[in-house]
């Protein structure tokens, strides 16, 4: 029984194998491979420029792979659409949140419940509440009129309404005051312990990465430059290659 559960805590959900994408002339991602296991963090780190949203838009289908492959549970989807993959269990939190300011939270998080059908499409998981119990004091009020804190755990929230097995955020500490970092990042590790979902989490914030990463993955120039354990971060130097 311990053998199986240890073989499922560290399946890889997520592998990417030699990825290009060309912007015109310029070649953005060039060779990636890495990958994402079941009931780990896996932080990407990069400075400004480097290709890591556009490595996130090639996931989601939002913008097209060159070449290389992106394989999900052993699937090939690279020709899936965005909704196809957010079926299969892919979930995305951009950059910026994108949340509908005139939508209630309410409203907002029912949108990502709608990968469902019947009344698991029309009722929110009371786990949601748990873990952001702010959204559930405010949600009739419209996720326009909230914090910046509070729309990224809103955003969150959404994601999750789809019961993900694989959850991708994109820099979710970006303009946040530093105590709902600390709570957006105790809900990440909460999830992760939970064993059934893979996390990839795109930062530039080295301090909240190294806290939360299983591994990690810094990119600089479209390529994957060094990747390790998260616990060998400070020793590995990565800091230096992240910050200005």
């Amino acid at each position: 029984m311990i053998r199986l559960l240890r073989f499922i805590w560290g399946v890889n959900m997520l592998q990417v194998s030699e990825l290009n994408q060309y912007y015109g002339g310029s070649h953005i991602l060039r060779g990636l491979s890495f990958s994402a296991k079941k009931g780990e963090i896996t932080c990407l780190l990069g400075r400004n420029g480097v290709g890591k949203t556009t490595l996130l838009k090639c996931l989601m289908g939002i913008l097209p792979v060159k070449s290389g492959e992106i394989l999900w549970q052993q699937r090939v989807i690279n020709r899936d659409k965005p909704h196809q993959r957010v079926q299969a269990g892919i979930a995305y939190v951009p950059q910026g949140r994108d949340i509908f300011p005139r939508l209630t939270v309410e409203e907002n998080i029912l949108i990502g419940l709608s990968r469902f059908s019947g009344s698991a499409g029309h009722h929110i998981p009371e786990e949601i509440y748990q873990l952001f119990p702010v959204l559930k004091e405010m949600r009739t009020r419209r996720g326009g009129d909230l914090s910046g804190g509070q729309q990224q755990q809103l955003a969150i929230a959404r994601a999750l309404a789809c019961k993900p097995q694989l959850l991708i955020l994109d820099e979710p500490t970006e303009g946040i005051q530093p105590s709902v970092i600390k709570e957006i990042g105790s809900v990440i590790r909460q999830l992760a312990q939970r064993g059934d979902m893979a996390i990839l989490l795109v930062e530039q914030f080295y301090d909240f990465a190294a806290e939360l990463a299983d591994n990690y993955l810094v990119m600089s120039r479209g390529q994957i430059v060094q990747q390790g354990l998260g616990c060998n971060m400070e020793q590995e130097h990565v800091r230096g290659l992240v910050t200005i």
